[in-house]
């Protein structure tokens, strides 16, 4: 059967996009026939925005697939994923059920502003000497993020509040806060010991891929990358994003930032270096936490999301690693970059939704039984799926994972027709020095 068709169907499958970069090229490859219509497709990967404006207003026939659930924000917005994680925690402990409870402690203290700004105050007054990181909770790429230590540094952020809820006082025009109302902010304590790797502090992102909530279907990619800063990490200058913010939008900003060096390194590599430094068992436990913290922020909203047989979601999943080796989650993203810097990037993008498409499967080859398509492993169809870690799993049971393991089933990148402009690049990774 010809790449694009599918059983009992003639012809190519039909796929809408506004984005041109990697995505494009993988269905494209797979022999799909791209289209502006409307509603003739079989598959529309769509940005959120046409997800919130239009998604509720059209009647999708059985077998069209698109790529987000209604409301996703409830995971994929800052303020709205660290709402749910503390519903959740607290709802454990009115439960009684304590120990898991704690199991909810894998995200950093974080106040939502301006609503818990007096609680914030407390805290902060509690730990003077703590560092805190404020970002708007639905901005991307970096934007808008600063550290402080001190709550004159926030000076105006407050003045700003202040002198619109005053305004507000008796307006009704503009909603309950008034005409004008101020930009919110996630007030989070900084992590001070993040793993190194070089002198230099990283992020994990991770390709997590729901294709159900009800119920909860969850494919974990073995493949990621590690973002790093690009200058050496210190606390001595909290103020330079190049030592604190690991977006690699915002590293590029950097003078000495080039392409062809880039700020990523393979999380198979970043495994290996982490097992010959700590041990096998360590690394090991580190990405079994990692796979058990996503599952239990899927859990958190798993009730909440709409669920729809049409939709699927690909997230990208921020983590930071602390010096003890401890992950903890920054945030979930409902559109994760697709676009590629570097022949690697590429190469890894390009296999993680050439598999992401598999499992989706919208040819109908599969048989519906498998655990593992190209580099995605089922970890979870409404309870665990695949080998059981270490020792008694707490809190409904977990899997060992096999994320930043070999993907022995990927497209070699001498079999890719990379785009121009990475042509011409050295396509071995590198790590900044």
């Amino acid at each position: 059967m010809p790449s694009g068709e599918r059983r009992g169907r003639v012809g190519p499958v039909r796929f809408r996009t506004f984005l041109r970069n990697t995505v494009l090229d993988v269905m494209r490859s797979r022999g799909w026939l791209e289209t502006d219509s409307d509603l003739g497709w079989d598959l529309f990967w769509a940005d959120v925005g046409w997800i919130r404006e239009v998604h509720d207003h059209v009647r999708l026939d059985d077998v069209q697939r698109i790529n987000h659930f209604r409301n996703h924000f409830e995971l994929t917005r800052k303020d709205f994923m660290v709402k749910n994680l503390k519903r959740m925690r607290k709802s454990l402990e009115r439960e009684g059920r304590l120990e898991e409870a704690t199991e909810f402690d894998f995200f950093p203290v974080t106040f939502s502003l301006p609503q818990d700004y007096g609680m914030f105050e407390t805290e902060f007054r509690r730990q003077p000497n703590a560092i805190w990181i404020m970002k708007p909770p639905a901005k991307a790429q970096g934007k808008g993020i600063f550290l402080f230590s001190k709550i004159s540094q926030i000076a105006e952020w407050r003045k700003d509040y202040k002198q619109r809820q005053v305004g507000a006082v008796g307006e009704k025009a503009g909603g309950p806060y008034g005409a004008e109302q101020v930009e919110p902010y996630l007030a989070q304590r900084y992590i001070e010991n993040p793993h190194l790797v070089g002198g230099k502090k990283y992020d994990l992102r991770v390709y997590v891929l729901v294709t159900c909530y009800s119920p909860l279907t969850v494919w974990l990619h073995r493949t990621g990358f590690a973002r790093f800063c690009h200058q050496r990490f210190s606390l001595r200058d909290i103020e330079n994003t190049f030592i604190h913010v690991t977006n690699v939008a915002v590293q590029k900003t950097n003078p000495k930032y080039t392409p062809s060096s880039g700020c990523k390194y393979g999380l198979r590599n970043l495994r290996q270096y982490i097992t010959a430094s700590r041990g096998v068992e360590t690394a090991q436990k580190l990405f079994d936490d990692i796979q058990n913290m996503i599952l239990r922020s899927l859990h958190a909203v798993q009730k909440i999301i709409v669920q729809d047989k049409h939709c699927f979601e690909l997230y990208g999943y921020d983590i930071m690693v602390d010096n003890d080796l401890h992950p903890w989650l920054i945030e979930t993203n409902a559109s994760p970059s697709l676009s590629a810097e570097t022949p690697a990037d590429y190469h890894l993008k390009f296999n993680m939704l050439e598999d992401m498409f598999s499992v989706i499967d919208i040819e109908k080859r599969r048989t519906g039984d498998e655990i593992r398509v190209g580099g995605f492993d089922l970890i979870w169809k409404n309870g665990p799926v695949g080998p059981a870690c270490r020792g008694d799993a707490k809190g409904g049971g977990v899997t060992q994972s096999f994320l930043g393991c070999a993907n022995e089933l990927e497209i070699p990148i001498s079999h890719m027709r990379m785009p121009p402009r990475l042509q011409q690049m050295d396509s071995s990774e590198r790590l900044l020095t």
